[in-house]
């Protein structure tokens, strides 16, 4: 409503066009897109499809009022004709009503048509458009589509819509760039029907795709329209991942490439899992590969999984499983995971090994004793398993028919457990028994038992059988004797034909003493004692004693019951004595022998018959007989006369199967489990293998088995035939004897239950396992070319190809051991296991290698049926070379490195070689600079290397990053050498020779360090000379603080800010000055100095002035300590109150910078005002500024002393004309001060120097005013060359006096020599001001703020030029020099004195020093006073204002009447009646006129001020001058006399011209030529006054003197020889008459530069002069004498030219002459009329007509 009511539309989000207003789009979707304005509901567009030529076409539109309120608009018809509607009118819409517009469309010709109806309302207007299009193709989809980030050799994809949403039907087509493409890539669609396209993007390469395809579409005319397909490839990155218990233990978290199974139970099947991490962006498809193997086999290790998709940024789990099954066997295998594309192989290693039952019989050997008939006994045979593999065990024996029998004759035996099982002997006839009973155990080899016992009756009692009866039994089988009765071997050992071993055995006698050894009985491998019994298979161990046969037997069927047919059993005798054969009845059996006990004669045989009685029909039997044959000698203990000839029982057994099965009944299904292995156990080719099969019945009946051994002859089986009772089971062993490497398929029928139907074919595979072995790239191996000396290693792999472990070992020729090596040589290689050896190649001289290394592999326990080992060749390449390096950048500049501080660099190694090198890197460090080099020496290495030695690949480059931190602030140099490293030579002493220079590395070490370049001072202290403020505020010794070496402390630290909770912190810094701020008076300006700090170095600086508030940390209040001393609320007072600011306080200064610091000192307080700052240096200097200031109070007179000492230039004893030299005093008070100097100690000096006056007082007493320096005039005159000082009291009238100590050094010039001739005086040179030390208000600078003329002579004129510099913009500015004493006056011209300078002008001023005539040193501070010309203008133009009003005052009055005015208008409230006019008139009055200067009062004196401006309102003040603005230029210089400074200067003295035109004065040492300003007396130095001591001493000297000189003979020779000595060479320069003009004008003896003329030769005129005489003889007369007055005439020109130019005045003309010329040159060129540095101009004249 709101909206509506200011013509907003009601939702302002959504806009159109801005004619049409505002459109809220409508939440309804219709078939037509509506809009809504300003509440009226209408379609956006009104479209006419389908139209012919000729007819009319009517739409309507639909106007719908949606707001709560009545509408009113109206409308304007289409523009153009072809589109019409009725007349406008107003339409006016309730809430909710429509109304309906029509449109006709009336075309005139086949084309499209556009226009709009418009519609208006009083918030604006809208249109709605009218199109009518002709029928026409036209699709519809996306301008772009995006793709989904993919993979390299992945696919991904995306569909879009295409809608025909012309008119036609269109046929489309598409055309798509690789790697996209379309389904479907062409088709047809109906008007308005809608497709849907597949987008495939399958990418080969990884870059940022975006490309168009082009869709085809229409009919005749083909038109296009593109679509942008945009999409990313990246490459996927995969990584395998084995878990910790799956990976040995291996840290969690990290990667690894071998999963161990670790040793799993024969015939189970462990999974486990690893995980592919992609560590990528984009999904990764993969595949999983197994390793290929030259030869085929059965795999243990099993991957379900062989492709799989990883997702981005995830993980495939994959499962292994392995399933081993030979017991004992490593197993390994590789799996390799292969991303798309094959880009990326990660080979994952698998490892297990097969672990089976442990079980072992604690007795192998069960001893019954003896027993009578019909007893039994019962002993316990304990069996142990100590696997954690559960064991299937079976004795081999039927307990039914047998005289042994076991409670538990199968069963399992679980892992780690041991069972105790009950063997029971039950005798049947008094004979010995011993039976050797085989234990089978599942996955193991057999284990044998012996069963042994004796039977007594009340008859027969035969020897009882003891196991050493058996021992010496198998020692007597070995050696052959066993085949005798035990008769005849007594007989034999009575006669002697047998002997006992020491064990008891028997034994032949050995024929000869080296005879071998007998027979021994050795344990059999219980798998060959198993199978090799004559029987199974045609070896034996030994040959039989007694045979039966058949050994198996299957009656078959046998119905009907009573016809069976008996089985004929042969039992055949081998032995040569009679043996009894005794079978064990079996009670409840089918099966009988009869007979039961036989007798069988030596080498014969006897028959027996098995009866079958069987009881019932369709039934299974089986059994297995039990006989034992013995020597029949044995049935009586008291036969036997030898014990060692007793023979033990031999076992017989018959294994018996039959059924009662009728012909057309099916026998009983059996019930069972089979496990047996796909393939025998690996073997050597021509040796047996073995391996167990089990059979389980796992029904409840009988089940018989018989394998045929005749259909597989190659494979042995045993046992062949049995039964197992239901909930038993059977264990076979078979064995096979593969001949060579080709597998071989075996197939054994198993027949169950004697029913040919229940057959179970068992096949087995076999195989004879070579010494193949797999050597990688081909058995070739190539080294990169490497180093001579140095050594180069790859890693090369050999894989074992076959199901047995082998040995290897390799053999290198020994010719070339020394240049290769492999490591390990020997090992163990598991079946399918790949091992890599290190291969070592050290060439030792430049060539090409071509060797040959041999590998040879042999079986691990060496079996001398199988070959002794095969060897393969191994061709190996390699290269020796040679190669350098060298450095990038042979030179490195690291610049300036702050002291303490880091710079780090790279220096870029280059091998352009075709060998990788190994270096090792050494420095040298080498330190230049002001130091002493032996103690840099010393220095630790500045310079620290990250790696001192590395590896660069060839044609490679390396980088090695450097670190310097210089210690000094020196120049450091290190150079960095490099050694290739050898096996020989592998650090740096043993490589010490063979290094050669890398590169150098130059830096130097700086100190973030700046100076005072300037300082100015304003407020209370402008009157300050620059000299005397750079003392009081020691800048020089600060500046030398600056420049000093820093200490580790100050290298540490950067600006410390807080670190202390005192008030006063403590400062641990050696550097400590004051920084005087002088003296003022109470409520004066506050002083101000300037201080322009500047950076000279080449490192940026930080600094800071720090308060000791700013040093502090803040505390809580409670941890404050409430007591303070004086000391600290004296710093607190300044400090709360400001009293000294600094302005910046910090700042950073880059080089090359300059910045101004403002010092400041309040005078608020009396007295003196002390505070330590701390001026830090970041990472340098700390110095404790001392801040003081006096502050006295107005009427105080005042000296302020910086020092109490003062130091005197040194003097050289002997000099005849001392200098005068100045202290200063400044009066920092308000008032006048006078002093006077109390000489007393002055005079005892000079009583105690023989009355010479060392120290001499020239000016005693002066009068300084306030504001300004005074001085006070010394002469120090030194007798020896030692220090002298002297303590003077200064008193000040009406002040505090000082004690002043003033010092002096005498030194003497022989012994310290010509270098002090001039002491500490200065050498000429300016001092160039700044002009960005500006106080505020300050408009001008000068060129330079002091000038030191160094040592100059009497008599001499010293100039300078200086520049005033107007740096104002607008404003000209006036200017007056001022010379603050008189003598300065004197000495001191300036030239112009004062002037105006326009803005941005320059004026020169000339400086020129006169000295006085005596020498002197001068310290004149010049002040330049610089007014604004328009403050001065105006000044004076109040102040002749002031004056009329002071003259026009006198005559004017004011009328104080109270009782004028009353008649016009009412009293005023006020006493006093003034008018007042906006112009001077009569009735105006002025304020008294006072000369009342407002007296500066100190701030806080509110009240004072309040009266002081109350009184100022009624009194007009005499307008005060504008406060100059003082440059101070300072001016130094030493004068000498003319004599000193010719003896000391010699060379300096023809620079300065001396001026004649001032009476020279004597000058004596005791200053008698200032009288005037000193009260002595001059008898003092005079003889008359000596006493007589004087005299006679200065009489015995000079007599000594003379006397010396009378009696020296070299004097009076030197003498001699002066008189005859030729007229010197400068005599030549002048004629006497001159001379003698010369000698009466002038006192000095020494010459003028300008006093020489060139036309005066002495010489000449003395030939000219006898020339004259010559010719004067009577000649032509007069021409003689008319060439003689013309010769007079010149003579007498020249002389007075000569006279002339002797005279001062010329010498002087022609001296200023040349000073004002080259004053205006340097005027010219400083304002640009000439350019002093231009080349000189050539101008070349035009050619001479004459030529």
């Amino acid at each position: 409503m709101l909206a509506q009511a200011h013509g907003e539309p009601q939702n302002s989000d959504s806009f159109r066009k801005l004619c049409c207003g505002c459109v809220r789009k409508s939440a309804r979707k219709a078939k037509k897109k509506k809009g809504v304005f300003w509440g009226i509901e209408v379609a956006e567009t009104l479209r006419w499809r389908g139209w012919e030529l000729g007819k009319e076409m009517i739409k309507h539109l639909i106007l719908k009022n949606v707001h709560e309120k009545t509408q009113k608009l109206s409308y304007r018809c289409p523009s153009t004709r072809f589109f019409f509607t009725v007349f406008p009118q107003p339409i006016t819409l309730s809430p909710g009503m429509s109304l309906t517009l029509p449109i006709v469309f009336r075309p005139t010709e086949k084309r499209e048509y556009e226009d709009s109806v418009c519609f208006k309302k009083a918030e604006g207007e809208f249109s709605v458009t009218l199109r009518a299009t002709l029928p026409r193709p036209c699709l519809s989809f996306p301008a772009a589509v995006q793709l989904p980030i993919c993979a390299v050799y992945n696919v991904t994809e995306t569909t879009f819509p295409v809608r025909n949403i012309g008119d036609l039907v269109t046929v489309f087509a598409w055309e798509t760039p690789s790697p996209f493409y379309m389904i479907p890539d062409c088709g047809m669609l109906n008007p308005g029907a809608e497709c849907m396209v597949k987008v495939v993007f399958q990418p080969k390469v990884a870059v940022v795709y975006d490309v168009a395809a082009t869709c085809w579409f229409g009919g005749e005319e083909k038109q296009k329209r593109t679509i942008q397909l945009k999409a990313l490839a990246k490459y996927p990155y995969l990584r395998v991942s084995v878990t910790e218990e799956e990976g040995e233990g291996i840290q969690a978290g990290k990667f690894r490439d071998v999963l161990c199974f670790g040793s799993v139970p024969v015939g189970t099947t462990v999974e486990k899992c690893v995980e592919i991490f992609n560590m990528s962006v984009v999904d990764a498809p993969c595949r999983i590969e197994r390793a290929k193997d030259p030869l085929v086999r059965d795999h243990v290790f099993s991957c379900d999984v062989s492709h799989g998709v990883v997702p981005a940024k995830g993980k495939l789990v994959l499962c292994l499983r392995f399933q081993p099954q030979t017991v004992g066997e490593h197993s390994t295998d590789y799996f390799t995971i292969i991303s798309a594309g094959s880009l990326l192989q990660t080979v994952l290693k698998v490892v297990g090994s097969c672990k089976g039952p442990l079980v072992s019989l604690h007795q192998y050997s069960v001893d019954f004793d003896w027993i009578n008939l019909g007893e039994s006994l019962m002993e316990t045979l304990k069996i142990s398993n100590i696997s954690d593999v559960p064991a299937y065990y079976q004795f081999d024996i039927d307990g039914r028919g047998s005289v042994f029998s076991l409670d538990r004759p199968c069963g399992v035996l679980e892992g780690t457990t041991t069972l105790a099982l009950k063997v029971t002997f039950r005798p049947t006839h008094p004979i010995s028994y011993h039976r050797r009973v085989v234990c089978l155990v599942h996955h193991q080899e057999p284990m044998y038992v012996d069963f042994f016992g004796t039977c007594h009756s009340d008859i027969a009692k035969p020897a009882i059988l003891q196991a050493r009866h058996l021992s010496w039994y198998r020692t007597n089988m070995v050696r052959g004797l066993t085949f005798y009765p035990p008769d005849i071997l007594s007989v034999m050992l009575k006669d002697g034909k047998l002997q006992m071993d020491e064990k008891g055995a028997l034994m032949l006698p050995p024929e000869i003493p080296q005879d071998k050894p007998p027979k021994e009985y050795f344990e059999a491998n219980s798998m060959t004692e198993y199978f090799c019994d004559g029987v199974s298979s045609d070896l034996a161990l030994f040959p039989p004693h007694v045979s039966v046969s058949p050994r198996e037997y299957d009656f078959g069927c046998c119905v009907p019951l009573h016809k069976v047919e008996p089985l004929p059993l042969c039992v055949t005798n081998h032995t040569k004595g009679k043996i009894t054969v005794a079978w064990t009845p079996s009670h409840g059996s089918a099966f009988r022998v009869s007979p039961e006990i036989c007798d069988i004669p030596p080498l014969k045989s006897s028959a027996f018959r098995v009866l079958f009685q069987p009881a019932q029909l369709n039934s299974l039997y089986a059994a297995e007989l039990e006989g034992f044959a013995f020597y029949k000698v044995l049935r009586h203990y008291s036969n036997i006369e030898e014990d060692a000839t007793i023979c033990p029982s031999w076992c017989l057994t018959v294994r018996l199967r039959a059924h009662t099965y009728e012909a057309e009944r099916e026998h009983f299904i059996p019930q069972y489990i089979l496990d047996v292995p796909k393939v025998f156990p690996p073997a050597a080719p021509n040796t047996d293998t073995y391996c167990s099969m089990l059979l389980l019945n796992t029904g409840t009946s009988l089940i018989t088995f018989s394998v045929n051994q005749a259909a597989c002859p190659s494979v042995l089986v045993k046992p062949c035939s049995g039964h197992i009772i239901p909930g038993g089971h059977q264990i076979f062993f078979l064995s096979t004897h593969p001949v060579n490497t080709i597998s071989q398929q075996h197939v054994l029928p198993l027949q169950l239950n004697s029913y040919p139907g229940y057959t179970k074919e068992i096949a087995l595979r076999s195989c004879g396992e070579s010494l193949l072995l797999l050597l990688e790239g081909d058995g070739n191996l190539y080294f990169k070319p490497a180093y001579i000396g140095t050594s180069s290693t790859r890693m090369y792999t050999i894989k074992n190809c076959t199901r047995l472990p082998m040995v290897f070992t390799w053999k290198i020729h020994q010719s070339d051991s020394k240049i290769l090596s492999v490591s390990p040589t020997a090992g163990i290689l598991q079946p399918y296991e790949a091992t890599a050896q290190a291969w070592t190649f050290t060439p030792d001289k430049e060539t090409k290698h071509l060797l040959r290394a041999m590998v040879f592999v042999r079986r691990k326990s060496p079996d001398p049926v199988s070959p002794k080992s095969v060897g393969y060749a191994l061709r190996i390449v390699g290269e020796g070379v040679l190669g350098t390096i060298r450095a990038q950048k042979k030179h490195l500049d690291l610049g300036n490195v702050l002291v303490g501080d880091l710079q780090s660099c790279s220096v870029v190694l280059l091998n352009d070689g075709i060998c990788s090198l190994k270096y090792i890197l050494s420095v040298e460090q080498q330190i230049t600079g002001p130091c002493d080099p032996e103690e840099v020496r010393s220095d630790p290495l500045a310079l620290e290397l990250e790696q001192s030695r590395g590896m660069i690949p060839a044609r490679s480059k390396a980088f090695v990053r450097i670190t310097v931190r210089p210690a000094r602030r020196l120049h450091y140099t290190w150079s960095i050498k490099y050694a290739i490293c050898t096996p020989t030579a592998t650090d740096l002493a043993s490589t010490k020779e063979e290094q050669q220079p890398l590169c150098c590395i130059v830096a130097t070490g700086v100190y973030p360090t700046f100076c005072i370049a300037d300082a100015c001072s304003a407020g209370s202290a402008s009157g300050l000379s620059k000299l005397h403020l750079w003392r009081l505020f020691s800048l020089d010794t600060l500046n030398e603080y600056l420049e000093r070496d820093l200490t580790p402390s100050e290298l540490t630290y950067r600006v410390p800010t807080r670190h202390s909770t005192c008030l006063i912190p403590p400062v641990y810094t050696p550097h400590l000055l004051d920084f005087n701020f002088g003296a003022a008076p109470i409520g004066s300006e506050p002083t101000l100095v300037m201080l322009l700090l500047a950076n000279k170095g080449v490192v940026p600086v930080e600094w800071a002035f720090l308060f000791p508030s700013d040093q502090k940390m803040d505390v809580e209040h409670w941890a404050e300590d409430a007591e303070f001393s004086p000391h600290e609320l004296h710093q607190m007072r300044i400090q709360d109150n400001q009293l000294f600011s600094v302005s910046p306080k910090s700042g950073k200064l880059l080089p090359g910078q300059e910045e101004s610091v403002q010092l400041s000192h309040r005078h608020d307080f009396i007295g003196t005002d002390h505070l330590p700052v701390l001026l830090k240096v970041s990472y340098g200097h700390e110095i404790l500024l001392n801040f003081s200031g006096v502050t006295v109070e107005q009427d105080q007179r005042y000296i302020h002393f910086a020092s109490t000492k003062h130091f005197f230039t040194p003097i050289a004893i002997g000099t005849s004309h001392p200098p005068t030299q100045l202290y200063e005093l400044y009066n920092g008070g308000s008032m006048p001060v006078m002093f006077e100097v109390q000489l007393d100690n002055i005079v005892r000096i000079q009583e105690e120097n023989f009355q010479h006056p060392v120290f001499a007082c020239l000016t005693p007493r002066g009068e300084i005013p306030p504001g300004t320096t005074g001085h006070i005039e010394w002469i120090f005159s030194p007798l020896e060359a030692r220090m002298y000082l002297v303590d003077v009291p200064i008193h000040i009238l009406g002040g505090e006096s000082a004690l002043i100590t003033f010092q002096g050094v005498g030194y003497d010039l022989n012994t310290v020599g010509d270098t002090a001739t001039s002491s500490e005086v200065f050498s000429p040179s300016v001092f160039p001001g700044s002009t960005k030390l500006t106080v505020p208000g300050q408009a001008a600078t000068l060129s330079h703020h002091r000038i030191c003329l160094g040592n100059i002579p009497d008599c001499t004129k010293a100039s300078r030029l200086v520049f005033l510099n107007n740096i104002s913009e607008s404003k000209a500015v006036v200017f007056a020099w001022q010379i603050s004493t008189c003598k300065d006056k004197r000495v001191l011209q300036i030239a112009p004195e004062s002037g105006v300078v326009q803005p941005g002008e320059s004026i020169p001023c000339f400086i020129a020093l006169r000295p006085s005539g005596s020498a002197s040193f001068y310290s004149i501070d010049l002040v330049c006073e610089v007014y604004i010309q328009e403050s001065l203008v105006q000044y004076e133009r109040v102040l002749q204002e002031w004056e009329r009003a002071k003259e026009r005052q006198a005559v004017e009055f004011t009328i104080t009447e109270k009782d004028l005015g009353t008649k016009k208008k009412p009293k005023s409230p006020a006493g006093v009646t003034t008018k007042y006019l906006p112009f001077l008139s009569l009735q105006q009055t002025l304020p008294p006129i006072k000369n009342h200067p407002m007296p500066n009062l100190p701030a806080g004196h509110f009240q004072r001020r309040l009266l002081l401006d109350k009184e100022a309102s009624r009194v007009w003040v005499k307008p005060e001058p504008p406060k100059p603005i003082l440059l101070h230029l300072g001016v130094t210089a030493r004068s000498y006399s003319i004599e000193d400074f010719y003896s000391n200067f010699t060379s300096e003295f023809p620079k300065y011209f001396l001026s004649r035109d001032w009476p020279l004065e004597s000058k004596f040492v005791d200053g008698s030529r200032d009288r005037d300003r000193m009260d002595m007396d001059p008898k003092w130095l005079s003889l008359a006054a000596a006493s007589k001591q004087e005299l006679q001493t200065v009489t015995d000297i000079l007599t000594g003197v003379i006397r010396g000189l009378l009696e020296n003979t070299q004097f009076h020779d030197a003498v001699r020889r002066s008189l005859d000595e030729p007229i010197p060479y400068f005599s030549q320069f002048r004629c006497e008459e001159s001379a003698e003009l010369w000698d009466r004008r002038q006192c000095s003896t020494v010459p003028s530069r300008v006093s020489a003329s060139p036309d005066l030769y002495p010489e000449k005129d003395g030939e000219r002069k006898e020339t004259r005489q010559e010719t004067s003889p009577n000649n032509d007369l007069l021409e003689s004498w008319e060439r003689m007055s013309e010769i007079l005439h010149h003579e007498q020109l020249r002389e007075q030219k000569e006279m002339m130019s002797r005279q001062p005045a010329f010498g002087n003309l022609v001296e200023l002459l040349l000073e004002n010329t080259l004053q205006n040159i340097l005027i010219e060129a400083s304002r640009g009329e000439v350019v002093l540095t231009a080349r000189p101009r050539v101008i070349a004249l035009p050619p001479s007509p004459s030529r």
